[in-house]
């Protein structure tokens, strides 16, 4: 019973932090320093999720070596979303480069 107060309060703290933000919005004009800065966020925020699963795929060191296939497939696409600018072709080869990286080490090794 615990657990079911825990999910509720969580949805309640949720909901009333983004709704606050809906229900201003409207009517309140943010600073242009501040909209500008808001751009900024969900870059920040993939970053920061994407970096660490790229350079510690085990959770417990940096690997920068050619043996780590999600920095081989991570570099292939930044490298493809650079000069196409094209989302889904970013997908769709920086997956074909780590999952063949992946098969060469496997074959390799």
């Amino acid at each position: 019973m615990d657990e079911l107060y825990l999910i509720v309060g969580m949805m309640l703290v949720t909901f009333g932090i983004r709704y606050s933000m809906f229900a201003v919005a409207g009517r309140v004009e943010f600073p242009a320093g501040l909209v500008n800065a808001l751009r900024y966020v969900p870059p920040a925020v993939l970053t920061a999720i994407i970096v660490p699963a790229i350079l510690i795929p085990s959770g417990t060191t940096i690997d920068l070596s050619l043996s780590n296939a999600y920095l081989v497939g991570g570099l292939v696409a930044a490298a493809v979303g650079w000069f196409s600018k094209n989302l889904l072709l970013t997908i769709v080869v920086g997956m074909a480069a780590f999952w063949g990286w992946t098969s060469i080490l496997s074959l390799l090794g």
